[in-house]
């Protein structure tokens, strides 16, 4: 089957590895012209994660993380409030993105090729893309995101997704670049700190190749903050306003340090800084959305442009996961009409499940 998938992130390689894997022509158009590799931090894994891996033969990648050895919360003035559980590891979001691209050839994996618009007509389905060119396939795959131009066409009047009403900033930070005091109190640890309104965590994770060795790892923060103007804090430093995200390298500086100067005033020192020793923080709006359908005809979405879960679920990827596991088992049975309506009574119900969950957890924060 010649199949076209739209989105080269998490869920598009998925599909495309495990399609491709069972003989179908496929080619993938990621909007991004730099490529994805380097703008993930650590994740941890769910069963689907480990059985995507399997059947694509790279188990090894799920053996590659940083363990945190305990779970402590953090009262405001920096100390331990509590701490125990059982050690937790988080895997490299780059090492599985690596891991999982390797299996698509470069001449299927096509860089700087967003997708505007969908459709399908009696010979079969079509993906436009943003340079004008319309490519014709037995099947289009929205794997998209948030903003899939794949949803919008096969879902004219869907909502959308919705604004909580709150965002995660995020910090990256190369372990060297911590202050010590900061790296004894997080490092090797899964820490949280509670507060109305706002929560932050943070986690050791691997380098950006990789690295495991102590020094040369980085640290993941996340603060998650109550925002009313979300349109102020996603305008960029060219005072463009984006719609969801704003990523390293283009948050405005006096947004910057604003962020961190509330970080000093709001949070326990080790969090602020580590916010303070990241040279380019940045943001994401934290969204809810649940699409009434993953199929229609010759068109279909998986990931973020079905489903969009609040990230407090650590289940984006194992659903991008499990998306792509059941699409491709609907495909391979020749995506006849009992096949489609399989694939989406398994994963709608999924998806809902994971989105309300979501809702659940954020429910104090937005």
């Amino acid at each position: 089957m010649r199949i076209v998938i739209a989105g080269g992130s998490m869920a598009g390689l998925f599909a495309a590895a495990l399609l491709r894997k069972a003989g179908h022509d496929v080619q993938v158009h990621e909007r991004s012209r730099a490529g994805l590799e380097g703008r993930g931090a650590g994740l941890v894994a769910q069963q689907e994660v480990f059985d995507l891996l399997h059947r694509i033969g790279r188990d090894e990648v799920a053996r590659l993380g940083v363990v945190a050895r305990e779970r402590i919360t953090l009262a405001r003035d920096g100390s331990i409030a509590s701490a125990g559980g059982p050690p937790q590891m988080q895997i490299s979001w780059d090492h599985l993105y690596v891991a999982t691209r390797m299996q698509i050839p470069d001449e299927a994996y096509h860089l700087g090729r967003g997708a505007i618009a969908a459709g399908q007509d009696a010979d079969g389905a079509w993906l436009e893309l943003d340079d004008g060119e319309r490519i014709h396939a037995d099947l289009v795959i929205g794997a998209d995101g948030i903003g899939s131009a794949v949803r919008r066409s096969m879902l004219p009047d869907d909502a959308g997704p919705r604004y909580t009403g709150y965002v995660a900033w995020r910090a990256l930070v190369p372990e060297a670049l911590l202050p010590v005091s900061a790296a004894d109190v997080l490092s090797d640890r899964f820490a949280f700190f509670h507060m109305p309104g706002g929560q932050a965590l943070g986690y050791t994770v691997t380098g950006a190749n990789g690295e495991l060795t102590p020094g040369q790892r980085r640290y993941n923060a996340v603060w998650y903050r109550t925002t009313p103007d979300l349109a102020a804090t996603l305008t960029n430093v060219d005072g463009r306003v984006h719609p969801y995200s704003l990523p390293p390298g283009t948050v405005r500086p006096d947004a910057a340090r604003e962020m961190v100067t509330s970080a000093r005033s709001l949070l326990p020192w080790p969090f602020a800084d580590v916010f303070a020793a990241e040279p380019q923080p940045f943001v994401q709006a934290i969204f809810d959305m649940e699409t009434p359908r993953m199929a229609a005809g010759r068109l279909a979405l998986i990931g973020d442009a079905a489903f969009v879960a609040r990230p407090h679920t650590a289940m984006g990827v194992a659903k991008a996961a499990g998306d792509a596991m059941a699409l491709a088992h609907a495909v391979n049975r020749g995506w006849t009409s009992e096949a489609r309506g399989d694939f989406e009574a398994e994963r709608l119900g999924t998806g809902r499940a994971i989105v309300d969950y979501g809702r659940r957890l954020g429910a104090s924060l937005g």
